[in-house]
């Protein structure tokens, strides 16, 4: 069985595995926002972006981000991301 969630919908692994370091940092970019209880203003100075685009981040649009993208902006918000390569 395919453990990631992108494999089972039909994507292929190298896109999957690249589909899922994008979602789970954009969740933990949403979970910082919201425990800092920034607003949509707050994270237009803070991440310099224009309002769509944080309404974009906001709404899960992830497919208008890039992965290097949502890691500045994880950097912005205090956070650290990692990537962690283990052999199979």
């Amino acid at each position: 069985m395919k453990s990631n969630v992108f494999e089972q919908i039909g994507f292929s692994r190298e896109e999957a595995a690249s589909l899922k370091m994008k979602s789970e940092l954009h969740s933990q970019v949403i979970k910082a926002i919201k425990k800092r209880g920034y607003t949509q203003a707050d994270l237009q100075k803070r991440l310099d972006e224009s309002q769509p685009r944080i309404s974009d981040l906001m709404t899960g649009k992830i497919s208008k981000f890039s992965l290097e993208t949502l890691i500045t902006y994880a950097g912005a918000l205090g956070l650290h991301p990692q990537i962690l390569v283990e052999a199979r």
